[in-house]
């Protein structure tokens, strides 16, 4: 990884985004930790997500970063031999209860993943709405649901005339946009992001980063990223995994952005961020 050093300099010239450590807790792990058959993937994982602000999971390929953000909607869980300890909570109440059905956790907490995946012979209009449909919910004036979701996801100026063109029309941000879209329309409280700039080219990823920052206002959001000036971009707080070779994935440290950044504690956590190892 090429080194890009982030100072302390940047954090005063307002380069990293932070809105303190007072808002509510939306979310939160417990002493999570994670399996995939007799190999253990996380070890006790605790972390706080604040309503309405932007936490960015950063670490190396295969900390475990993705298999953690899968466990926040019961993603996880889907996989054969998948096994779980410890508490998700999301507004207080653990999500993997036996009571708890999961199709309502993954609507409550959304999931956009690395590549886009619209439905490519549907028109843009029916991705937005699909989602309505395959969970059976009902929201008036489906016209204004489909402007208003494709506007909070920055794409309505560009598709508004070519509603019923088919997705597979779309640019690969074009398309991105339209699936965080899609996943706006069932009404989320917490938006998960799994790399979701990874293929996209740097145009499509700053309007990305425009839409998480817009959301954000609104909703809770969770993102994976590798990109270390895209955390600062966009994050209020940055939580840092690493595993060590064998050894299952672990939270190094955690905060504010500002402080992840700018000040850590860990030597580990200084090396990461300006691109030292990983």
């Amino acid at each position: 990884m090429k080194e890009t050093v982030i100072t302390v300099e940047d954090v005063d010239m307002g380069v990293i985004k932070t809105r303190g450590d007072s808002a509510p807790i939306e979310m939160a792990a417990k002493g999570v930790s994670v399996w995939f058959g007799k190999r253990k993937i996380l070890e006790n994982v605790n972390i706080d997500f604040p309503k309405k602000t932007v936490t960015a999971l950063i670490g190396p390929s295969g900390c475990g970063k993705s298999t953690f953000i899968r466990t926040l909607n019961r993603l996880h869980e889907l996989i054969p031999g998948a096994a779980l300890a410890g508490e998700v909570l999301y507004e207080g109440e653990d999500i993997y209860r036996q009571d708890v059905d999961p199709v309502q956790i993954r609507l409550s907490i959304g999931m956009v993943f690395q590549k886009p995946n619209p439905f490519p012979s549907m028109t843009i209009r029916g991705n937005v709405l699909s989602g309505l449909k395959l969970s059976g919910m009902k929201r008036p004036d489906h016209d204004a649901l489909v402007e208003e979701t494709l506007t909070s996801a920055g794409l309505w100026k560009e598709v508004k005339d070519r509603l019923n063109a088919p997705a597979g029309d779309l640019s690969g941000g074009q398309q991105q946009r339209l699936v965080i879209a899609r996943a706006l329309a069932v009404n989320p409280h917490v938006l998960l992001m799994d790399e979701p700039c990874s293929a996209l080219d740097p145009a499509s990823t700053l309007k990305i980063e425009e839409t998480i920052r817009e959301l954000s206002k609104d909703i809770t959001i969770i993102i994976v990223t590798h990109n270390m000036q895209q955390a600062v971009r966009v994050s209020d707080y940055t939580a840092f995994f690493l595993a060590e070779e064998n050894q299952p994935g672990y939270v190094v440290e955690q905060g504010l952005t500002t402080e992840i950044f700018g000040n850590p504690r860990d030597q580990r956590t200084l090396d990461y961020v300006n691109g030292r190892f990983g």
